[in-house]
């Protein structure tokens, strides 16, 4: 087929190259102004794609990159339900299938085709996480107790919910009677939709400015040169096989809680193998990682690794190679549940990263201070209206060789914090502390980044907590001889009262209760013995270590 289509100059596949940046781009400017949710309008927790009509991803927005490997698998299963030339256009497929998609409930796929003067071009995709579909807590996100998928909430096989543009009735009586903020859910559904017509519209101005048959052209050298340059940079890494091992915590008291987490990483030539097999078996907790998401993450990881700047498309995915043994906890068999699997995510990074750092010392980091996920669920006594507190706090990141680990910066999802503003004014809660915490980050040449508190106060009636943390057991670990970043916590202080609570929990709060958040610290990089007294006098007088902490910590200095 190639040798059919027309020579296309280089300025010809750039221009057409940025078009499809931008056009994913441009979905997600308006998922994210039209959204209603706090998840989806301040956090950035969405997706955007372009594919053509084979089911190949010609580019992704810059958003949460825990899609780029799931929304592949997501199309094909599609087009094979759907044929694009059996659809209308205006048609949309949505699933939410943990298996199918991106491994839990929340997240909904949106796929729309895309029509240029009645000719089946392509697909248009967007997924965005919603804050609740139903299961046994608000959020949908509730990990210990939860033992099958089926207790998570409304499961969505793909099915055609918009028809010419327009929701269908019976489909959306059904959604909406089984979650508990329709309101929010249907407005983020409609955001979702408005950010794939604006893709489809896009797409087919792009189409009719070249011709097809040189945006074929344009496609097929786009995606050959991205493999070939990922391809030359696995090249890079001497061959060999590459492990690592740590732990999840969090679905029971202490050690006994603790899930084995490994992988192996082989490189020969121009190819690379990520197996994750000789990890635990999945578990009878909603914390499971089903394959499309392990794999998602896998390939973001070499991606970052080896060339952050590579463009996000079919060709780059080409050289690598993902695989778990069925039944493991990053490949689980239905009906394994998995509402808690954003844990995950970081740790998956954490696990390829820590393995290549043994061939690439001077690309890899220690390990971050993880993040804090907290979802808070009642009845706002002021509005007699249910409302959900969803959080995401961030901490700082691991140190590298040359630099000391960012503070306060999403790790490897890329999303944002909320602000305090948005939470006190939409929720019956303020916010008394939110902070960085000093000598948290782990010590070494190259100091970790420090974790993060945040105290939340229940100003009215009662609610429920649902937990989703981790590194309350096993601290970030450092690398190349720096140390271990501080534990993380979490704390309900009622009546004076402390109370320790483990990262995956689910409790009651009432009135006046506050939950004290403490994120771990990040890792350190290198012998603390070797840091510069200069960079130790800017972190004491910048309040990152206090005094106290630097004669513990850099005893040599």
């Amino acid at each position: 087929m190639k040798q059919d289509l027309p020579t296309v100059s280089p300025i010809t596949i750039s221009l057409v190259w940025n078009n499809l940046v931008s056009i994913a781009e441009e979905m997600g400017s308006t998922l994210r102004r039209t959204a209603f949710s706090e998840a989806v309008r301040e956090a950035d927790d969405f997706s955007t794609g372009v594919f053509d009509r084979h089911g190949r991803l010609l580019s992704q927005g810059n958003f949460t990159p825990g899609h780029l490997g799931s929304m592949p698998a997501v199309v094909r299963t599609v087009s094979a339900m759907y044929p694009g030339d059996s659809l209308q256009p205006g048609d949309a497929i949505v699933t939410n299938d943990s298996a199918l998609g991106s491994g839990h409930y929340p997240d909904f796929y949106m796929v729309h085709p895309a029509f240029i003067d009645g000719v089946f071009w392509g697909w248009i995709v967007n997924i965005a996480h919603q804050v609740d579909v139903g299961g046994a807590a608000p959020g949908s996100q509730k990990v210990i107790g939860v033992t099958e998928a089926y207790q998570e909430g409304i499961r969505i096989l793909p099915v055609k919910m918009i028809r010419a543009g327009v929701f269908d009735p019976e489909i959306m009586r059904i959604l909406t009677g089984n979650i508990r903020l329709p309101d929010a859910v249907v407005g983020d559904l409609a955001a979702q939709r408005n950010a794939n017509e604006v893709g489809v519209a896009r797409y087919a101005e792009l189409v009719k400015s070249v011709g097809a048959g040189v945006l074929d052209a344009c496609i097929d050298h786009i995606l050959d040169a991205s493999e070939k340059r990922m391809r030359e940079r696995i090249a890079e890494i001497p061959d060999g096989r590459y492990s690592f091992d740590d732990y999840l915590d969090g679905i029971g008291e202490g050690e006994g809680g603790l899930i084995p987490v490994a992988v192996d990483i082989e490189v020969a030539g121009d190819r690379l193998s990520i197996d994750f097999s000789r990890s635990g078996d999945q578990v009878g907790a909603a914390i499971n990682a089903y394959f499309n998401f392990t794999r998602a993450h896998g390939f973001f990881a070499v991606k970052c690794l080896t060339d952050p700047s590579l463009p996000q498309n079919d060709g780059g995915l080409r050289a690598i190679e993902v695989k778990a043994r069925p039944g493991c906890f990053f490949n689980p068999q239905f009906p394994a549940p998995s509402g808690g699997r954003a844990a995950i995510q970081i740790r998956i990074f954490e696990l390829i990263n820590g393995a290549m750092a043994k061939a690439l010392p001077h690309k890899t980091m220690a390990a971050f201070s993880h993040w804090s996920n907290p979802i808070l669920s009642g009845i706002d006594d002021r509005t007699g209206k249910r409302f959900i507190y969803y959080d995401l706090l961030f901490g700082g990141y691991g140190a590298r060789h040359d630099s000391d680990g960012l503070e306060g910066t999403a790790p490897v999802i890329n999303c944002a914090n909320i602000p305090v503003e948005v939470h006190e004014a939409g929720s019956p809660v303020v916010v008394h502390r939110l902070a960085l915490l000093p000598d948290t980050g782990g010590a070494g040449r190259m100091r970790g980044g420090c974790g993060l508190a945040k105290d939340i106060e229940l100003l009215s009636g009662s609610a429920t907590l649902t937990l989703l943390g981790d590194r309350h057991v096993k601290p970030p670990h450092g690398m190349d001889g720096g140390g271990a970043g501080a534990l993380a916590s979490s704390i309900l202080v009622r009546d004076g009262v402390e109370t320790r609570l483990i990262s995956k929990q689910m409790l009651d709060m009432k009135a006046g209760d506050l939950l004290r958040l403490r994120l771990a610290g990040a890792g350190g990089y290198g012998p603390a013995a070797e840091r510069d007294p200069a960079r130790l006098a800017d972190d004491i007088a910048d309040g990152y270590v206090s005094a106290a902490g630097a004669a513990r910590d850099y005893p040599a200095l």
